[in-house]
């Protein structure tokens, strides 16, 4: 074969192109996979505003109407009939009355809530995910995480309809098939819906219970 010849009869070199030693050709190999994650990852804690403002504003209350009582009495003006009352009866009262053991359970009972809100973190309807990054906190709300594995139940073949509620420990499926054999559509179901939990990226992913069945007859 002759080469190409230039315009004076001479040969023409095929210009040659270097690629720098960090650059990465679009063909080569896949993006490695992401670092494991880093720090923890417990779920959210909620501010509990609706709580603290109820029971600031009740102490504000109780508080203020004592002090306004107290100060009312040392300047020597009577004390609110309410207040007589209520002295007159823990005066009188037995510990074992009725009444005074209703109170005690009442205030028993309101502060048992108040520390339970304390010790936990509520927020039950997000899902905490996997930290790739330590500054980096991410949540799903379960209801999105539903409708995730919903629009994935319906691409099986077979599937109806389904219904799916995801807890904080499992998520529960539950499906209508109108054709093919019950236990094939499960086991798709159940391989779907599997790498569909995975996709989603939850620190603790529930466990997944499904159900098939037929609908029932019209009528």
């Amino acid at each position: 074969m002759s080469e190409p010849q230039g315009s004076e009869g001479t040969t023409q070199r095929l210009p040659v192109i270097e690629r720098a030693p960090d650059d990465e050709p679009e063909y080569g190999p896949p993006p490695p996979p992401p670092p494991p994650p880093t720090g923890s990852q417990g779920r959210f804690w909620s501010a509990r505003r609706v709580p603290a403002a109820v029971v600031a504003l009740l102490v504000l209350a109780v508080a203020g109407t004592f002090l306004y009582d107290i100060a009312a009495v040392r300047a020597h003006r009577d004390a609110m009939a309410w207040r007589r009352e209520l002295a007159r009866q823990l005066a009188q009262r037995p510990l074992d009355d009725t009444w005074v053991l209703v109170g005690a359970g009442v205030a028993a009972a309101l502060g048992l809530w108040l520390i339970v809100l304390a010790c936990t973190p509520g927020l039950r309807g997000v899902l905490p995910m996997q930290r790739v990054e330590s500054d980096v906190h991410a949540g799903l709300y379960r209801d999105a995480a539903a409708l995730v594995l919903r629009d994935r139940a319906m691409e099986v073949a077979g599937v109806q309809s389904v219904r799916i509620r995801v807890g904080r420990a499992r998520a529960d499926v539950r499906a209508l098939s109108h054709f093919r054999d019950l236990g094939d559509v499960r086991a798709d179901l159940n391989a779907a819906l599997e790498a569909a939990i995975e996709g989603l990226g939850l620190a603790r992913p529930p466990a997944l219970s499904v159900h098939v069945r037929r609908p029932g007859r019209k009528g």
